[in-house]
């Protein structure tokens, strides 16, 4: 039994805080998952999306038994004051899928999970429609896991890619596990220079704010861990949109 359960997308998210940990890979529902264990606390990184996130909760949950289970990696930034390493702790989580949304016990603001890489254009629907600080694919997901089984949920994101930030294209290099292929990717913007800038800015805004993320996850483990009592505090409930 683990105290904590992080659920992230990609490995580069968190891989300086991963760095030395304990790996597992073990067995759940026909796929295979890559656990990443430091004493009370367990890591998977699930892959891209909503289904992914999803999958990977809902077997973390039944190979570990953790309390509290949070969703943390990169987000994109609604709110044009946002920069890239800033930590967000949002308030209030809205699924643009349903309009269904998740109230937190503290944080500020508001992050709404898109079921696509959001562009400048989206982005500023969304942030009209929600209200939202910031946008993500897989926090609504897992927090559904987490209420269906009755945990204690969270939410820590990094920004990785300002408003303005258009990215090349990524999503053909996504598998159906949710898997994004770098090789591939790669190649694709080789033969074409026209991206090689927006790659390049997008994989040092990657770096950075996986640096951010990893160092507030460590030195907050205790505060995360703060969390985990579930005795006086109910399972969140979703609340329809108006």
């Amino acid at each position: 039994m683990s105290k904590i359960a992080i659920v992230a997308a990609l490995e580069r998210e968190v891989r300086p805080l991963v760095r030395g940990w304990s790996v597992r890979e073990q067995e759940h529902g026909g796929r295979r998952f890559r656990f990443f264990e430091n004493e009370d606390v367990v890591l998977v990184c699930g892959g891209i999306g909503a289904e992914a996130a999803r999958r990977a909760a809902e077997a973390t949950i039944e190979l570990y038994s953790p309390p509290v289970i949070y969703s943390t990696g990169f987000a994109g930034a609604l709110d044009s004051k946002l920069k890239v390493g800033d930590i967000l702790l949002p308030r209030r989580l809205v699924n643009a899928g349903d309009g269904s949304s998740f109230e937190m016990e503290i944080g500020g603001g508001v992050l709404v999970s898109f079921g696509a890489v959001a562009g400048k254009a989206q982005k500023e629907k969304l942030r009209e429609s929600f209200s939202a600080q910031a946008v993500d694919m897989e926090a609504a997901a897992v927090a559904r896991a987490a209420q269906s089984r009755g945990l204690r949920f969270g939410m820590v994101k990094v920004i990785s890619d300002e408003f303005d930030f258009e990215f090349p294209e990524t999503e053909r290099f996504v598998d159906a596990s949710g898997r994004f292929s770098e090789a591939r990717f790669a190649l694709f913007a080789a033969v074409r220079p026209w991206l090689w800038a927006r790659v390049a800015r997008l994989a040092l805004n990657s770096g950075r704010a996986s640096r951010a993320l990893s160092e507030w996850l460590e030195k907050n483990r205790d505060r995360m861990a703060g969390a985990v009592d579930v005795s006086t505090t109910p399972p969140l409930e979703a609340v329809n949109r108006p």
